[in-house]
């Protein structure tokens, strides 16, 4: 995710499903509203330090990582303590006595986690991602992207994809061919966002043009 670093004015950023550790480059991304991080492989809640200085970040999803622990409620309080202006942390509104009772029940984070080696960093991290990837079903890998790409299609009031769309596809293809499509989707939508007026008319005319080529292309085929 190294990219965050030359993204400073993105708003919506979805990464979850992605085997990501390490959330350092995160921390210029000072118009960051919403971050989605779910199931992935942040092991410590160290790494908090780097969202602490986001003044705009108030969406958090981070459910689903091993830095969340055994104890559902320490973990939430920590996370509130460090992040006090978030709205909503793993998909539940965050309330004011939530606020209150994290400063004493959760952990003040002062310091950026300890790194390890990078060589030892990243075989422990590509062995945990491949693991990770091994155990969890085709099945749960398609719901995952799916239910993220609907999300960031709802932002900007576009139907959801219906999940018959990709029922043709084999469990392979759905693990590979649909997440990158969705992964590009995702991506273009989100930076949609940065863009002018001129811009999006630029977008509208390229994609206008794209869609006469397919329907030409299929006319032919048929």
């Amino acid at each position: 995710i190294s990219i965050c670093r030359d993204l400073p004015n993105i708003e919506v950023i979805t990464f979850s499903v992605n085997g990501i550790s390490d959330l350092e480059p995160l921390h210029q991304c000072q118009n960051l509203s919403e971050l989605y991080l779910r199931k992935n492989n942040i092991t410590s809640l160290d790494e908090l330090f780097y969202l602490k200085t986001l003044p705009r970040l108030r969406v958090l999803w981070l459910a689903e990582n091993p830095c969340c622990g055994p104890d559902p409620h320490r973990y939430r309080m920590t996370v509130l303590r460090n992040l006090p202006s978030l709205q909503k942390l793993d998909n539940q509104a965050v309330t004011e006595e939530e606020l209150s009772q994290a400063l004493v029940d959760g952990v003040e984070i002062t310091a950026p986690p300890a790194r390890r080696s990078v060589e030892n960093g990243w075989s422990e991290s590509t062995a945990s991602s491949a693991a990770g990837s091994t155990a969890e079903p085709d099945s749960e890998l398609l719901t995952c992207s799916l239910e993220e790409t609907n999300k960031t299609q709802e932002e900007f009031d576009m139907k959801p994809v219906p999940r018959d769309k990709y029922s043709s596809f084999s469990p392979q293809e759905t693990d590979c061919s649909c997440k990158k499509r969705n992964n590009v989707l995702n991506a273009i939508l989100l930076l949609m966002k940065e863009l002018d007026a001129e811009g999006l008319e630029i977008i509208q005319q390229t994609v206008a043009r794209r869609l006469q080529a397919f329907q030409k292309r299929e006319l032919q085929e048929e």
